[in-house]
């Protein structure tokens, strides 16, 4: 998209002006500068299988369509994640499969022997723990002046609770936020100046966990996701494929973390850009659940998925050839009108908020979603019980990010319960 300016008006005008062939969603200065919304809405509305010839990441079909996304997102037989599920591929000589990246039955082997740490009893335990550490975090926010919400709550949460599952030292736990922020924002994340910087950083993250695989490996099975890989049949060999572990390791660390702490932030944006939702929780606090759910939809903390397709596929009279990149958007088959009515406002009591993609469709939905679920929950209810409001007080910095729907800074103030 070189004809788009990056001036935040002038993008926004020409949503619906640019020509469709020069129009390419993955420019992630419209995500950096809020302003996807309106190219979504036009390519549902005219061209919802929509073909990008020329972008930073090579060609590639975008899906828009709520329902298009499942279709998409349900049938690996016809699109498969093997390789990447990011528009760009991954360095030749750096290539770190994931099982989300893979198809069965490789993906279901791998998937099921980390999956009990989310099982529904290991939860329940979670909980009180969870719990603690929410309000441990909250009664140490400072009630007389603005800070960072996105520091001091929506980081610190989530790293808590992955340096929980992983049980991963919790004096080196800002490692693990280090080392995701690197993972999905590469040069851009600020952290890392060039490819080499990036690669150096991300065979320091395996090194530190091969050496906590090594302890465990020969210990009785721990609850936590190292112990469970390096005790299980069907895993217990992937340290000796070390970008394999690697890869998913970073697949396990960015969906522990990203999609939860943009979530935390987005709500309490979400609910200031919408006043009256925020008068409708403290008048109901029992709708808090579905709150959750709706947050997650309005945030849809991670943009996109993408496959590839096995064969030739016709869709929308569109003709998607064998081996071309397809592009599940799930940011606006979230915004669907024709899924979700008034799609754009956050709306906490909304009857089909759970029907959301922000977790995927199919066999590669996300496993720690009710994970997530849970640790909204439990840190809206304890707001709840504290705070009349959490105040946005100035405008948010956003990740410069297509993948990413996240937030860099959210300033606020704490309003204290009357």
């Amino acid at each position: 998209m070189n004809s788009l300016s990056v001036n935040k008006e002038k993008m926004l005008a020409q949503a619906w002006t640019l020509p469709l062939t020069e129009m390419d969603i993955s420019n992630w200065y419209l995500t950096e500068h809020d302003v996807i919304w309106p190219y979504f809405e036009r390519l549902r509305k005219e061209d919802p299988v929509h073909y990008t010839p020329d972008s930073r990441y090579g060609p590639f079909w975008s899906i828009t369509r709520f329902r298009d996304i499942k279709f998409v997102d349900q049938n690996h037989q016809l699109f498969s994640s093997e390789g990447s599920i990011g528009i760009q591929d991954q360095l030749k000589d750096f290539t770190t499969p994931m099982f989300i990246a893979m198809d069965p039955p490789k993906h279901d082997v791998q998937r099921r022997a980390v999956s009990p740490v989310v099982a529904p009893s290991n939860l329940a335990e979670l909980e009180p723990l969870i719990r603690s550490k929410v309000v441990t975090i909250l009664e140490g926010l400072p009630l007389d002046e603005t800070f960072n919400w996105v520091e001091r709550v929506s980081i610190e949460l989530t790293t808590q609770m992955l340096a929980t599952i992983f049980n991963f030292p919790f004096e080196d736990r800002h490692l693990l936020t280090r080392w995701s922020d690197i993972s999905t924002g590469g040069k851009n994340s600020g952290l890392v100046n060039n490819t080499e910087d990036f690669q150096r950083e991300m065979m320091e993250c395996l090194a530190y966990f091969t050496r906590l695989w090594r302890e465990r490996e020969n210990e009785p099975c721990g609850f936590d996701l190292i112990s469970m890989m390096a005790n299980n049949e069907n895993t217990k060999d992937v340290v000796d494929r070390p970008l394999e572990y690697l890869g998913n390791l970073i697949l396990l660390i960015v969906g522990g973390n990203d999609t939860t702490r943009n979530s935390i932030s987005g709500g309490v944006l979400a609910l200031n850009r919408f006043p009256e939702q925020y008068d409708k929780l403290n008048a109901k606090p029992a709708l808090i659940p579905n709150m959750v759910a709706e947050i997650i939809r309005w945030q849809t903390p991670l943009a996109f998925m993408r496959r590839t397709a096995l064969e030739d596929v016709e869709l929308h009279g569109k003709q998607i050839k064998k081996g071309d990149k397809v592009v599940m958007w799930y940011a606006s088959g979230n915004r669907d009108e024709e899924t979700f009515a008034d799609a754009d406002r956050l709306i906490i009591d909304r009857p089909n908020a759970r029907n959301h993609v922000s977790f995927g469709f199919g066999i590669h939905r996300c496993m720690g979603n009710r994970l997530a679920e849970m640790q909204l929950r439990v840190l809206w209810e304890e707001i709840h019980t504290r705070f009349r409001k959490v105040e946005v007080v100035g405008e948010p910095i956003r990740y410069r990010s297509a993948f990413i729907r996240g937030y860099s800074e959210l300033p606020v103030k704490l309003i204290p319960l009357e």
